[in-house]
């Protein structure tokens, strides 16, 4: 299957590249790397970052998130502008596959109102509750007032054995090596995104890290800024770091097999073109 590398938002928190990793000295720079899949029968997105509603009425994305992150809001950048850049309709996207329900991750599922919406149970639960003042600063619902196709898998159905993690296979009679994996600690359901393309597996780890120097044990430091932010965002910390502790094994002992790359690190982005 051919992989589209999108970026699909730019965030510029202030803090710059010494606790941020990317960017200038005083602003960061973050991005909202998705992934456009070509099926054997349509388009999957995997992510969308921000929607046109989005762009048009940034006030609903709330003025903490908007004075905090800084996003760039450009129409042209949705996954919704990008798909028709490259030749496709909206209605070829027939899956959307959402690492989370961030409110940067699924803005731009009311774009695409055909397409099948697969997330994990547990996360679309999260979403509807809002129990916690957290996650009602970091689900919408507006970006799913339209009446989304929602296909819910249950976790306890994680049986497939991939790389020591656990998998669902999401369109297993369409697309068998396309998985949903669970990768717990910064939302109730978060998962990564497993895709085998022609050289070897991708895995999108979604809001799982935050920079590629969190798996990368050749490097020296972290930046200071993302480390405080995920262990703050997370909904259970210590799952988090177990989670990250798993993928720096991933990466250490299968890096010729399966390729990490994380929602937003610019980097990603730049070694994705690179390839």
């Amino acid at each position: 299957m051919r992989v589209h590398h999108l970026d699909c938002a730019t965030m510029c928190p202030i803090g710059g590249r010494l606790l941020l990793g990317s960017g200038g000295p005083l602003v960061g720079r973050l991005s909202a790397h998705c992934l456009l899949i070509e099926g054997p029968t349509g388009l999957i997105l995997v992510d969308t970052a921000f929607g046109a509603d989005d762009v048009a009425d940034p006030r609903r994305l709330g003025r903490q998130f908007l004075s905090v992150v800084r996003p760039r809001l450009d129409l042209a950048r949705t996954a919704l502008h990008q798909v028709r850049a490259l030749g496709y309709r909206p209605e070829d996207v027939r899956h959307i596959v959402l690492t989370h329900l961030d409110l940067d991750h699924a803005g731009g599922i009311g774009d695409f109102p055909h397409a099948r919406i697969h997330v994990l149970d547990d996360e679309l639960r999260a979403a509807r509750a809002r129990s916690t003042r957290a996650e009602r600063d970091r689900y919408l619902p507006a970006q799913w007032a339209h009446g989304p196709l929602w296909v819910e898998h249950p976790r306890e159905r994680a049986t497939e054995s991939w790389y020591g993690l656990q998998g669902i296979r999401i369109l297993p009679g369409e697309v068998p090596d396309l998985l949903l994996v669970p990768l717990a600690g910064h939302s109730r359901g978060h998962c990564g995104v497993a895709v085998r393309e022609a050289d070897g597996w991708l895995l999108h780890c979604g809001d799982a890290y935050f920079s590629h120097t969190d798996v990368d044990p050749r490097s020296p430091r972290r930046p200071l800024g993302l480390t405080a932010f995920q262990r703050l965002v997370a909904v259970d910390d210590r799952a988090r770091r177990e989670t990250l502790e798993r993928l720096c094994d991933l990466r250490r002992t299968h890096a010729d097999e399966v390729r990490l790359i994380c929602a937003h690190d610019p980097f990603d982005l730049t070694a994705a073109a690179g390839r």
